[in-house]
């Protein structure tokens, strides 16, 4: 939904700059570098890097169980952790991957796991190479190496549970949120197409770089700090 926000919005945004370009007292101007230009593909370039840090948090739980069942064949940990990363998702084992990279290059790997839950981005990720971390500084047996990691692994899996059973619940209000959201720029879009003084106004300067990027800066942070509240009342 954030998604379909976003698209929206840039959408009635557009339409609304096409009618201020189209008033008559900008028929004969020069065209105007707007300065917001760059803000949809940012904003789709961090929702790709969020969805793919979820899909490799959802992963992880898979990561962890594989690598359960290897050390309880005996395997030692890089092994184990080798071979389960072999059947999963790339996105999924990119954190991973990375930890072991840098194992390959001397890194002790319990420091290599804690960097990687660092720069994860994703507390279930975080949680999950920290406890790989914790089985690598504390050496334990392969017996009991698996006892810690399919504790995580079940951790793992019932916030995965929990999560989806959140989403369910709050996706009627999200799908609000986002439709009040959209009320405001297709007022404006109207507004705009009706009012030749107000087109005029957005058509200056003061309008294509202050007024409308404000605009739209501030009903994305709504949607965002909403869907935040939305969130936090559910859990």
């Amino acid at each position: 939904m954030t998604l379909l926000a976003a698209v929206a919005i840039g959408v009635a945004v557009a339409a609304l700059l096409v009618a201020a370009s189209r008033s008559p007292e900008r028929a004969s101007a020069r065209p105007v570098a707007w300065s917001f230009a760059p803000w949809p593909r940012a904003l789709l370039a961090l929702w790709h890097a969020r969805r793919a840090r979820g899909r490799a948090a959802v992963g992880a739980v898979a990561v962890l169980q594989s690598t359960c069942a290897a050390l309880r064949s005996g395997l030692p940990l890089v092994t184990a952790l080798r071979v389960a990363l072999e059947r999963t998702d790339p996105e999924a084992r990119a954190p991973f991957e990375s930890a072991l990279r840098a194992f390959d290059l001397n890194a002790a790997l319990e420091d290599a796991l804690r960097v990687a839950a660092a720069e994860a981005g994703d507390h279930r990720l975080s949680l999950a190479l920290d406890g790989l971390a914790l089985v690598a500084g504390e050496q334990l047996p392969a017996t009991r190496a698996a006892a810690v990691i399919a504790s995580v692994a079940d951790r793992l899996s019932f916030e995965e549970r929990l999560l989806a059973e959140v989403h369910a619940r709050t996706s009627g209000l999200r799908a609000q949120i986002v439709l009040l959201a959209l009320l405001v720029p297709a007022l404006a879009a109207y507004l705009v197409a009706t009012m030749p003084g107000l087109a005029a106004t957005l058509a200056t300067p003061l309008g294509t770089h202050v007024l409308v990027p404000a605009a739209v800066a501030f009903e994305i942070a709504g949607v965002l700090a909403s869907r935040a509240v939305v969130r936090r009342i559910a859990t």
